[in-house]
């Protein structure tokens, strides 16, 4: 549903206090609604909402923002939430899929059934173009598989089987489409190439890696930079080009690596360290200029937050996809820091998925 929409409501159930219904009918619908693309809307699990023209998606999503920061943090926020959009179809580089019973897609919206697809439009086309290509060539015993594009090649991660695969496999794959027999991925972004081996992270919406980038990094620089969760090093190596010295923090291995052969192939150098990034900040004693924060959706948590006052570098800029738990940071954080700007990067179009760039300066 959208706001000011009237609606006949199904499926009622009270559950501690809170009743739960989905639409059966829309009475009276508000001008924003649009025709879905995507023939799987509404009980695929992948979108949320393909109902509403982009330009809405994109007031809510700014609007969301803002209410999870006052309700969560008890922060006020009067700046302007900057918003910087690309095309809301065709961005995802890397999709997950699932398989049962010989039948492909995704997981229903709020559980666990499969929903078969037939397309996917908020999808790259080379990963449908990988699908129809490598599809008849997977084992009945794969049941969960990934694809991530460069668009040239796609790497293909083997998620759940219940056997290895043999070699031949990948090779045969490989000669359909170029790539999935690679352990990495080499991703042009942000004027660098990044080697991505297929246990690292990567931004999943290729029109908005570059932007993502240059807001991160925009007027900054140094004497010295901190990049936590630094994944292969979007951040790091331009962070490297900006600061005499570039501290990085990963926990996985393999990412780790990449970091490092990315630096060096630029002809950069800093310092990675694989390790848990409220293990690193425990031990630290040198204050940065600037700490670059990346984390998961569960967001900073306390203990990182507590070695961040305690250090006080100049200036933090949080990356997050949970605007609840970027609430709750900030909340910890609003004690020696001001919020010095706000921009909404809508990864993930059609989603109620928002990525968010909080950037603080010491008061």
């Amino acid at each position: 549903m959208l706001p000011g929409e009237l609606v006949r409501l199904k499926s009622s159930k009270d559950r501690k206090g809170v009743l739960w219904s989905t639409p059966s009918e829309i009475m009276e619908p508000s001008p924003d609604r649009v025709t879905p693309r995507c023939p799987h809307f509404g009980t695929c699990g992948g979108c949320q909402y393909q109902h509403a023209r982009y330009e809405t998606q994109l007031d809510l999503k700014a609007g969301i923002l803002v209410e999870q920061l006052q309700r969560m943090g008890k922060i006020d926020y009067e700046g302007e939430v900057e918003i910087i959009a690309g095309p809301e179809y065709g961005y995802r580089n890397r999709c997950q899929f699932q398989i049962e019973n010989g039948k492909l897609g995704y997981f229903e919206q709020g559980g666990t059934e499969l929903v078969p697809i037939s397309e996917c439009p908020i999808a790259s086309p080379m990963i449908m173009l990988a699908i129809e290509k490598i599809r008849p060539l997977l084992p009945k015993f794969v049941s969960r598989f990934e694809l991530f594009t460069n668009e040239r090649e796609v790497q293909l991660n083997i998620l759940r089987t219940e056997r290895p695969l043999a070699k031949r496999f990948f090779e045969d794959c490989a000669k359909l489409v170029p790539g999935t027999d690679q352990p990495s991925i080499e991703y042009t972004a942000a004027g660098d190439t990044f080697r991505v081996n297929h246990k690292a992270f990567f931004q999943v919406n290729r029109f908005l890696v570059d932007e993502l980038s240059a807001e991160v990094l925009k007027d900054e620089s140094g004497d010295s930079a901190v990049d936590l969760y630094a994944g292969v090093g979007l951040f790091s190596v331009p962070l490297a080009r900006k600061f005499k010295q570039v501290t990085s923090v990963e926990t996985g291995a393999a990412a780790v690596a990449d970091l490092k052969f990315n630096w060096k192939r630029a002809g950069l150098e800093g310092h990675a360290h694989c390790v848990r990034a409220e293990d690193w900040l425990t031990k630290a004693t040198k204050t940065p200029d600037l700490v670059i924060a990346d984390p998961p959706r569960t967001g900073l948590g306390k203990v990182a937050v507590q070695h961040l006052l305690r250090l006080k570098p100049r200036g933090i800029t949080l990356i997050s996809c949970n605007p609840s738990t970027l609430a709750r940071d900030l909340a910890e954080l609003k004690s020696a820091y001001e919020i010095a700007g706000l921009t909404l990067i809508d990864l993930f179009p059609q989603t109620h998925h928002l990525e968010t760039v909080a950037k603080l300066q010491l008061r």
